[in-house]
């Protein structure tokens, strides 16, 4: 053969010619044609692996983690139906090898290498990542994960069957079942494990969730070794979660009892788990020096475990195929996976930021918005509240209003989260919705994060509109992944073939009184900042939280964005600003047909230009209290309520500060990573020499208890006091 090939095919070859084979015994038959059909997508995944590597050596691949001693889940690819989808593990090719031939016209070689060659015609990426994904194939695209596909397995798999009860067309039919891959060091993840309590939760209590997970047991995390019988002990006790087992070497056996576990999943509705026993060969990747960490002998001896050495043995022992005729499919498979790389490996590439980045949150197609269920209808759904109708409300009754609104206007919403059913949530947001809407679109779940968020993605990619809701701001970054590494890279890395459309509801930000420490009062939300594509709102007043609420679920919706609504919980039943009774802060109800402000644009309060006071939540609370002490001391100001924190627009917020040249930003999150360091330098950028700015933040502390919260978060007397330092310096003097 002229063509450069592995060491590994040689050797192969060799074993072929000589007959130097495993014994081959199993205790289940199979027929001879899905044999053979297996063992192909077996070698074809192998050779894959090995070319990525050849690619890699002339810098035209950059990925060599490969599927290497796991190609056995060729035969769990095969015991399930192309609509199940499937969250795979990233030693899968083999896997994906076998459903591709689901598929008629599929080109499974040409797109994994495309992928491995990053070329901006991979079919899934765009040249973004090498991923095992397929919109056709139903197998949403993974990148190197820890687990963190799990979670959005199990709300998949909620998912299909919720779309069920509800009598709602999905991305899956209602028949499906979720596959979820995973390795054993993975198993180890408190990702992992929550997301398996969280579908043993479920089903314990008879609700639906029709996962099966199938972790690929090859005995070690890079270089630390599983334990001994681990894995085995870990999951085969789980209350409702069913065990199955099978050796991934032993094709027959790994075909059938991957079948009977999808059997109970589909037919009981329950979650299983198939502990298959693979190896890893080569090792962890290609730059894995598996010398520094394992002996020569264990290397040597693992390398007879090779799954495809069991495969070919066993159709040897078939008597249907000859050891020739092997060998020469191998040497059309060499030859015309070198030619495909060749090919693939010219392709182009992305070039230029804007490529790259058109998949982070593109355009889509606007859908048109669901009519708005008709006044008598209105009036029915919040005659819960009938007195209170006609009067100005607090934040937290409007956005309750508002919620029921949404649910009745938007059939496929769901709320969800800890304690939003019949309690109505820790603060009432969600009252009365499970008595309008009935549990399966009022759900209390388990208290885990990860999980909540997960189920927002499974739902998401079904068709639903996810709405969940993390109770205080704290505790989403235990979660943070879900989000940052989940749902905002889904449309980045298929190129916005998957979405992730959901609005998640959080209740965070500081001042709130009597209540500890900085789990309850946390003012940082810097991480939604660092992540591409995510919008966060954050609305400061009743009339404008149903407004940002509707325009979230409308974003959701229409453009399949990724929305974070977050909500200030010291400002969810505050009615009055100045004197108590005054009842300032408390507001009409918009009406459903009221216009959405463009996303970006602030509230304006005021329209003087001596001073213009930036803010947003209870900063804005604060800034209209230092506004109305300011104007009767005879200063003309205005004051902007952000709204919109993520992304900033810059042109919209210069164009409400028209006329004003002295801006004071008043941040009530920590100077350091706070929203106002990226105005100050955006409003810069944007007019450079225009503006004098000065900035009040909160200290670069955690929030304490009681009354001491104060000494370190910005008060109204702070922002009278700076105001009128900035409004007697010159125009233009800059104030850091």
């Amino acid at each position: 053969m002229s063509e450069a090939v592995h060491p590994w095919v040689n050797e192969y070859r060799a074993r072929l010619s000589s007959g130097k084979l495993p014994l081959h015994s199993s205790s289940h038959s199979i027929d001879f044609s899905t044999l053979y059909q297996l063992w192909h997508s077996q070698l074809c995944s192998r050779l894959l692996d090995l070319q990525s590597r050849l690619l890699q050596a002339k810098g035209q691949s950059f990925y060599t983690i490969g599927s290497a001693g796991h190609e056995g889940n060729a035969a769990v690819a095969a015991a399930l139906r192309l609509t199940d989808p499937a969250f795979l593990h990233y030693r899968s090719g083999a896997f994906f090898v076998e459903r591709s031939k689901q598929l008629p016209g599929s080109t499974p070689l040409y797109d994994m290498l495309l992928s491995f060659c990053a070329s901006s015609d991979d079919p899934i990426s765009g040249g973004r990542h090498k991923v095992l994904g397929s919109l056709a194939l139903n197998i949403p695209p993974q990148t190197s994960t820890i687990a963190s596909q799990l979670p959005k397995a199990v709300g998949a798999a909620f998912a299909i069957d919720l779309s069920k009860r509800l009598g709602l067309t999905g991305q899956w039919p209602t028949d499906a079942i979720v596959l979820c891959s995973f390795g054993d060091a993975s198993a180890n993840h408190s990702t992992a494990q929550g997301a398996i309590n969280s579908a043993c939760w479920a089903a314990y209590q008879q609700v639906p969730v029709p996962v099966l997970f199938v972790c690929e047991d090859n005995g070690l995390g890079i270089s630390t070794p599983t334990p001994s019988g681990w894995i085995e002990q870990d999951l085969a006790d789980r209350p409702a979660l069913k065990y199955f087992a099978a050796d991934s070497r032993d094709l027959a056996q790994s075909y059938h009892v991957a079948r009977r576990a999808a059997d109970y999943v589909r037919s009981k509705r329950k979650p299983a788990v198939l502990h298959l026993s693979t190896v890893r060969l080569f090792g962890h990747a290609g730059a894995d020096a598996e010398a520094a960490y394992r002996t020569k002998a264990q290397i040597e001896a693992e390398l007879e475990l090779d799954p495809l050495l069991s495969s070919t043995a066993a159709l040897l022992a078939s008597g249907e195929v000859s050891a020739e005729q092997l060998l020469a499919q191998l040497n059309t498979l060499v030859a015309q996976i070198s030619r495909v790389a060749a090919i693939a490996s010219s392709r182009p590439k992305l070039t230029n930021a804007a490529q790259v980045m058109a998949s982070i949150a593109p355009v889509r197609d606007a859908q048109a918005i669901p009519a708005v269920p008709n006044a008598e209808a209105r009036q029915q759904l919040l005659a819960f509240d009938q007195h209170n109708m006609g009067k100005k409300q607090h934040l937290a009754k409007l956005l309750n209003w508002a919620l029921h609104d949404v649910l009745a206007q938007y059939h496929n919403t769901v709320v969800f989260g800890e304690d939003v059913g019949k309690k109505g949530g820790v603060y009432g947001v969600t009252q009365h919705l499970v008595h309008a809407f009935g549990s399966n679109r009022v759900i209390n779940t388990l208290l885990d994060e990860q999980s909540i968020l997960g189920m927002a993605i499974g739902l998401a990619q079904q068709g639903f509109i996810a709405i969940p809701e993390i109770q205080f701001l704290a505790y989403v970054h235990n979660a943070e992944d879900q989000i940052r590494g989940e749902a905002a890279t889904l449309p980045f890395f298929s190129n916005g073939q998957y979405h992730n459309a959901m609005v998640i509801r959080i209740a965070g930000l500081a001042y709130q009184r009597g209540f500890g420490g900085h789990f309850h009062n946390d003012n940082s939300f810097a991480v939604f900042r660092d992540i591409p594509g995510v919008i966060l709102l954050c609305p400061s007043n009743g009339y404008d939280a149903a407004l940002l609420l509707r325009q979230a679920v409308a974003l959701a919706h229409q453009q399949k964005r990724l929305v974070i609504l977050l909500e200030p919980i010291a400002l969810y039943m505050t009615r009055d600003l100045v004197s108590t009774g005054d009842a300032l802060w408390c507001h009409d109800y918009p009406p459903p047909d009221t216009p959405l402000p463009a996303l970006g644009e602030p509230a304006v309060y005021g329209d003087g230009d001596e001073l213009a006071i930036i803010s947003y939540g209870n900063g804005y609370y604060l800034s209209r209290q230092a506004e109305l002490e300011l104007a009767a001391q005879g200063y003309q100001l205005r004051v902007l309520d952000l709204r919109t924190l993520v992304p900033l627009h810059t042109d919209l917020i210069i164009k409400a500060l028209t006329g004003c040249r002295k801006v004071l930003i008043v941040d009530e999150c920590r100077r350091r990573g706070s929203l106002s360091e990226e105005l100050f330098t955006a409003l810069h950028e944007a007019k450079p020499g225009h503006f004098s700015i000065s900035r009040l933040c909160a200290e670069d502390s955690f929030v304490p208890l009681g009354a001491a919260a104060y000494a370190v978060l910005p008060s109204k007397q702070q922002i009278v006091q700076q105001a009128l330092s900035l409004l007697t310096v010159a125009t233009e003097q800059v104030m850091l």
